[in-house]
C-alpha cells in the first residue's frame, strides 16, 4: 500500500483515533526578534495550559538546529519533517505523544529543505497536513529567533502571530525590527500579538508594549495587540532544574497565572479568528520559500 493511500485510510478511520469534524486547526506562530527571551518556555507552557482547557494541541518545533522544545517536553523524536518530506514516513509516524497531553512534531531540517524540493514532493508534503487539521484544534509553531527567512517566512504564512520580547532595549528593538522586516516583505501584514516576558510588573510591561506599538503605528502604519505579560519568576528557574514545565510544577506561581491569563484570552477570542488550517498554512509557506 502506498503512503498516500495509507494516510487516507488513517484519516477516514475514526475508530482508531478521535478525529474532529472541524477541518481547520487554529495555527499560532510564536517568534522573537532575538534569542534568550523565553519563547520556547512560553510555547510549551501555553500549549499545556490550552490542552487543560480541552483543546487538542500540537506543537511544531520550527527552530532549526536547536532542540529546546524536545528538552522542555522530555522527548527525543526518532523522526522529523525531513523523513516525511523525503517520503520515508507519513505524517502520523512523525507525531510524538508527550506525557503532558499535547502532541509534538520536530521540524528537524525538513522545513528548511522546502526550498529544495520538486513539485511532486511539495504536493505530497502539503497533502499530509490534512491529517493534522483533523486531529488538532490548535497548532503552535515555535519558530527560531531573529529576522532570517526561516523565521519571517513562517510569520508571513500565519494568520495569527505572537512575538515574545523582554524589557531589555535590545530585545524590544529587535522585536520591532522583526515586525518591520515582515512589513517590508509583505504589504498585508497579518495579526501580530505581543507578549512581554520577564517584566518586573504590569507597569513595565505596558510601557514596553507602548513603545513598540507607537513606532509600529508611526513608521509602519500597523496596529499590534497586547495579549498579556509574564513577570520574572524564580519558579521558572526551579522548574527548569526539575526538567518539568512551570505550569505543572508551580501551577500557582506568577508565571503560571500569567500563562493562564494569556491562554484564556486566546480561547475567548477564537470566534474572532478565521482558522484557515495547517494545510493552508503550509501551502502559503511553501510558496514563500520557493518564490
Amino acid at each position: 500500500m502506498d503512503q498516500a493511500k495509507e494516510l487516507r485510510n488513517l484519516i477516514n478511520n475514526s475508530q482508531s483515533i478521535n478525529l474532529k469534524n472541524n477541518l481547520n486547526s487554529r495555527v499560532i506562530t510564536i517568534s522573537s526578534g532575538k534569542g534568550g527571551v523565553g519563547k520556547s518556555n512560553f510555547s510549551v507552557n501555553l500549549a499545556i495550559y490550552l490542552s487543560s482547557l480541552n483543546k487538542r494541541v500540537l506543537v511544531i518545533d520550527a527552530d532549526f538546529g536547536l532542540a529546546n522544545i524536545e528538552v522542555l517536553l522530555g522527548t527525543r523524536p526518532q523522526y522529523t519533517f525531513y523523513h516525511m518530506l523525503k517520503g520515508e514516513k507519513n505524517i502520523s509516524e512523525i507525531i510524538v505523544d508527550t506525557k503532558y497531553g499535547i502532541k509534538f512534531i520536530s521540524g528537524g531540517n525538513g522545513l528548511k529543505e522546502l526550498s529544495n524540493v520538486n513539485s511532486t514532493e511539495v504536493k505530497y508534503f502539503i497533502e499530509q497536513f490534512e491529517y493534522l487539521d483533523k486531529i488538532a484544534d490548535i497548532i503552535i509553531v515555535d519558530t527560531g529567533a531573529g529576522i532570517s527567512p526561516s523565521v519571517t517566512n513562517f510569520i508571513m504564512a500565519s494568520d495569527e502571530n505572537i512575538i515574545v520580547t523582554t524589557p531589555e532595549p535590545t530585545s524590544f528593538t529587535d522585536a520591532y525590527t522583526l515586525i518591520k522586516v515582515i512589513k517590508e516583505q509583505n504589504k498585508v501584514i497579518n495579526r501580530i500579538n505581543i507578549v512581554v516576558n520577564k517584566a518586573d510588573d504590569k507597569y513595565e510591561a505596558d510601557r514596553i508594549f507602548s513603545k513598540i506599538s507607537h513606532v509600529c503605528n508611526k513608521f509602519l502604519g500597523i496596529t499590534i495587540e497586547n495579549i498579556g505579560y509574564i513577570p520574572s519568576d524564580i519558579a521558572l528557574i526551579k522548574a527548569i532544574k526539575q526538567q518539568k514545565p512551570v505550569i505543572l510544577s508551580f501551577p500557582d506561581s506568577e508565571f503560571s497565572k500569567a500563562i493562564k491569563n494569556i491562554g484564556n484570552r486566546i480561547v475567548n477570542e477564537e470566534q474572532n479568528v478565521k482558522n484557515e488550517g495547517i494545510k493552508n498554512f503550509m501551502q502559503k509557506l511553501t510558496r514563500i520559500f520557493n518564490r
